[in-house]
């Protein structure tokens, strides 16, 4: 006889311990970021790059994205980095399908991160990291 919610790898809290140990870091690091102001120097320290070259990593103007979207200012966190905010639904997506899968017991094979796929993911970023970095792009740049 089988028991309601009991499968492989356990009960749904148990399966759905990863995915929320997840999302409980995200929320933490959030609420970090939407305290402890990144626009105010001195808050976080420098990106390495950035530090050393003056060029803008992928990742530069995330943290002000994540504050300007905790305080609800959307087009401002767009402008500090548009490849992470467009990105925001497809992380979130891919959270929700892990859980989803989670709670089936089912693990997370994904044909979304197929080669092609990661390789076309890390042409984007390193198209969008030399771009950001060019005068008549300046657009892109946090």
């Amino acid at each position: 006889m089988t028991h309601v919610g009991v499968g492989p790898g356990g009960g749904v809290a148990r399966r759905l311990a990863g995915p929320f140990l997840v999302l409980g870091g995200v929320a933490a690091a959030v609420t970090l970021v939407a305290v402890v102001d990144p626009h105010e120097p001195g808050h976080y320290p420098i990106c390495p790059l950035l530090w050393a070259t003056g060029l803008y990593c992928p990742g530069c103007g995330t943290l002000r994205m994540v504050n300007s979207l905790a305080h609800g200012h959307a087009a401002a966190a767009f402008g500090l980095n548009p490849l992470a905010f467009v990105l925001l639904p497809v992380f979130g997506y891919l959270w929700g399908r892990w859980a989803l899968r989670s709670v089936r017991g089912r693990p997370m094979a994904s044909r979304l991160l197929t080669p092609p796929a990661a390789y076309g993911f890390v042409a984007v970023v390193v198209v969008y990291w030399v771009l950001r970095n060019l005068p008549f792009a300046d657009v892109l740049a946090p």
